[in-house]
């Protein structure tokens, strides 16, 4: 591959999802600032906060303090809080005050007061700091150093613009006395969502604009370099770089299907995913592929972001062109089928304990993937066909892939309890498990693996706008694919029983 096609890759990938991520945050800030309309606020669920003692203190109210502004002078911010409360003792008014954190410290210096250290939510949890003291306060209404405060009977609402400071909020009884125990809410707004909202929206584009060519450029060199498709053979396959057989490995004995005289040929996908079972595998190395196919998944994942991104491309090109570029199609072909070699080695499979190449070109690997080059394709399919025909599949894909999970409503909301295996990663693990205590790899159980595997890659094809064909609802089992050799001929009795094409021969 070369290596300024996959620099420009990376590098638009790096910039689509840094664009992705500013929208996104876009999105989120938009909402906000629409909540906030109309001067609302985003506020706290009411809950009870109590101290056994004259007053309730958040004595950590930081806002860009002095020591970090210009010439130590606090500046008025572009925001302000809400604070709402009521005691729970009816015949009490509450005091609602913020001031500097210092005339605070002063007013209650000799006062038993409790601070609020740690406020959760979901569920809610304080948590509190009591601070001894032996007098008792005088009135908090009477105090001059307040810069806002709320003060009366039932529910009281104060309001504070921001400023820079080192500020607290106490709540106390009116009348400062203890203990005390009130119902409050909290709420925020921000002038700042707005130019925030327009600034990450700007940079998001602007991110897009810059990574989504790259891609596209980096893909059509891709595809250039890793050339044509490889159509069915239509004559004898031999082994070898580019054939799809690996070298050291049996050649397709063809479909397994039985053939008569004057029988219709039967159906093929024309998407091919093969893969040969090595005979020699290690009974421990299963364990730590995982680990050594890292590398790998990091370039698979610059990958996959590339193929949904030059899918979305070739939707449109489909649309008015009725043609999948031919490039853009053999870089996404090779994403598959780099995928699929690395599934065959470390997660789908455990078929073989060659490490995979890093190219999306065909190679001898003995795992292989190819999708025929359709001359047209629908312009009418392309709007539904990826995800509403091919819901079917994807539910049963779903089963396939997908983890069981159990849910139970406590406190409120639901909560995961436990999340169970795929049957494919079920499969796999007992496929290793066997292989680690018996040195052998059932064939049977290596046939339906290649089976499901297949049929996920057809899925895979289908969606990814590469095909017209509806894929078939049958498991195709076996190493090679029924399109990966020459449709069946009928020529007399066998010469003799087919070779088992599941198991290649001794490597030497």
């Amino acid at each position: 591959m070369k290596a300024g096609r996959i620099v420009m890759l990376v590098l638009g990938a790096l910039c689509a999802l840094i664009g992705l991520g500013l929208l996104a945050g876009a999105g989120v800030t938009g909402w906000a600032n629409y909540q906030q309309r109309d001067g609302g606020y985003f506020t706290t669920p009411f809950e009870t906060f109590a101290g056994n003692s004259y007053a309730l203190t958040t004595p950590r109210l930081d806002i860009m303090t002095e020591d970090a502004m210009p010439d130590g002078v606090p500046v008025d911010l572009p925001g302000s809080v809400l604070l709402r409360g009521s005691t729970t003792n009816p015949g009490k008014n509450i005091f609602i005050g913020v001031a500097p954190r210092s005339d605070v410290a002063t007013y209650l210096a000799t006062v038993p007061h409790t601070e609020i250290v740690d406020v959760r939510f979901d569920p809610f949890r304080a948590l509190y700091r009591d601070v001894a003291g032996a007098k008792a306060p005088s009135s908090p209404a009477q105090q001059t150093f307040w810069a806002a405060t709320a003060t009366g009977p039932g529910e009281q609402e104060l309001k504070w613009d921001l400023r820079s400071g080192a500020w607290a909020v106490v709540v106390m009884n009116a009348d400062a006395t203890g203990p005390v125990a009130v119902n409050l809410q909290a709420g925020a707004r921000s002038d700042l969502l707005w130019p925030i909202f327009i600034g990450l929206l700007i940079g998001g584009v602007v991110m897009l604009l810059i990574g989504v060519p790259l891609i596209v450029f980096g893909a059509v060199g891709l595809g250039r370099a890793t050339g044509p498709g490889y159509p069915t053979p239509v004559g004898p396959v031999t082994a070898g770089a580019g054939s799809g057989v690996p070298t050291g490995y049996p050649a397709p004995p063809g479909p397994a299907y039985p053939v008569t005289p004057g029988a219709p040929v039967p159906y093929v996908y024309p998407a091919r995913l093969n893969g040969y079972l090595d005979p020699n595998l290690s009974r421990w190395m299963w364990l730590v592929k995982w680990f050594l196919a890292i590398p790998h998944c990091i370039v698979l994942f610059f990958l996959w972001f590339a193929f949904g991104v030059v899918t979305i491309v070739a939707w449109f090109a489909i649309l008015f062109t009725g043609r999948f570029p031919r490039s853009l199609f053999n870089f996404n072909v090779g994403v598959i089928r780099w995928n699929w070699r690395v599934a065959f080695y470390a997660f789908s499979a455990l078929g073989t304990d060659v490490y995979p190449p890093f190219t999306l070109a065909r190679t001898d690997y003995p795992a292989d993937f190819d999708v025929d080059y359709p001359d047209r394709l629908s312009r009418g399919l392309v709007l539904v066909k990826s995800w509403l025909l091919a819901i079917p599949h994807l539910l049963i894909i779903g089963v396939l892939t997908g983890t069981a999970r159990s849910w139970e409503f406590r406190d409120g909301r639901w909560v995961e309890q436990g999340a169970g295996i795929s049957l494919l990663a079920l499969l796999v693990f007992i496929a290793g498990v066997i292989l680690l205590f018996t040195g052998r790899y059932w064939p049977g159980l290596f046939e339906l693996l290649l089976g499901l595997n297949r049929w996920i890659y057809r899925v895979i094809t289908y969606v990814g706008l590469l095909r017209d064909e509806y894929p078939p609802f049958h498991l195709d089992m076996g190493p090679v694919d029924p399109g990966g050799a020459p449709a069946p001929v009928h020529t007399g009795p066998a010469a003799g029983p087919p070779a088992d094409p599941a198991v290649g021969p001794p490597v030497t």
